[in-house]
């Protein structure tokens, strides 16, 4: 298998590719990524050829498919308050050049797995939102990644391109920064109370999310690429775990084995609140799936963030540190 990899230096594509490249099936993996997100340190190690380059590039693009057995499309422009903030940006990386890969693809007809995302759904009322229930994205980045993952879908039923759409629930661990603005919850958490300082929640804290560890995650897309698994919907990648912001400074604070503080900040637009998953149609097409539990993945999660900061990190977020 030859493997193209796009966004492969950022948090959920470096944590894939670290699992692609221990594979003896894959003969080649390749990375593509404008390092707009990601950063080449996280590929290092990793056995895999790097090119620097965007997916707004149609001939460069053209020419790494072409040699692609297989395409994991997961370059996108994150994060629902920068799309509230640049709409057109959100919806020219993650609509267009979405539609730049597919029509890369179209060519050589690779197998495609592509990245969606639970902010499709939008705040439709439902316990579990599964992949039958209407779509009503509050957002840009959640209509940009509508549209990616109708246009792969479309190809599919099109052109007979074998596709698969995943989508994405709160993808938290190792490799996800907390040094920009847009920061998702688990490292602005994780990066404040190390620090010492409080976590910032916008809204009552109330709001629920599936968290789901990375490992989790690129363990079904490892799967799906060996197995070279298509399906005509979408597909939820997450495993129907409910955890409130205040739970996640519960599960926090125990990591850490003493408290968190907190700082409540008005809610955010677009912020939905509830995003629950149901794994049914996950779980018929990948049996052996199984979620990393919350306190494993924040453990994980918090040791990452004090290699990276500096083994003085807990230390200094100790109340009498210094003293």
């Amino acid at each position: 298998m030859r493997v193209l990899v796009t966004g492969g230096a950022g948090f959920i594509g470096a944590n894939l590719c670290k699992a692609l490249a221990d594979r003896p099936e894959i003969e080649r993996l390749t990375v593509l990524d404008d390092l707009s997100g990601g950063d080449l340190v996280n590929l290092g190690g990793v056995r895999a050829d790097f090119v620097l380059g965007s997916i707004l590039d149609r001939p460069l693009l053209a020419e790494l498919v072409a040699d692609a057995t297989t395409v994991i499309h997961l370059a996108a422009r994150p994060s629902v308050p920068r799309s509230l903030a640049d709409p057109v940006t959100s919806h020219t990386v993650n609509a267009t050049g979405t539609l730049n890969v597919l029509e890369a693809c179209r060519a050589t007809a690779p197998h495609v797995i592509i990245a969606s995302s639970s902010s499709v759904y939008g705040d439709v009322i439902e316990p579990c939102k599964h992949e039958e229930l209407p779509t009503r994205p509050l957002s840009p980045y959640g209509a940009s990644k509508l549209a990616a993952e109708s246009y792969a879908l479309a190809y599919a039923a099109g052109f007979g391109l074998p596709v698969l759409a995943f989508r994405f629930f709160n993808v938290f661990g190792p490799l996800q920064q907390a040094d920009h603005a847009y920061a998702a919850v688990v490292p602005a958490f994780t990066s404040a109370a190390l620090l010492g300082q409080p976590v910032p929640i916008h809204g009552d804290g109330k709001q629920c999310r599936d968290f789901t560890y990375v490992q989790s995650v690129t363990d079904v897309v490892t799967d799906a690429v060996l197995r070279r698994v298509t399906s005509p919907k979408p597909v939820n990648l997450a495993f129907g775990a409910k955890v409130s912001l205040l739970d996640l400074v519960d599960a926090l604070a125990a990591v850490l084995d003493r408290p968190v503080r907190t700082s409540f900040l008005p809610a955010r637009r677009g912020d939905i609140r509830e995003s629950r998953s149901s794994p049914r149609l996950l779980l018929d097409l990948f049996p052996d799936a199984a979620a990393v539990p919350l306190d494993e993945g924040l453990r994980r999660t918090v040791a990452w963030f004090e290699m990276t900061m500096g083994s003085g990190a807990r230390r200094r977020a100790e109340p009498d540190a210094g003293a």
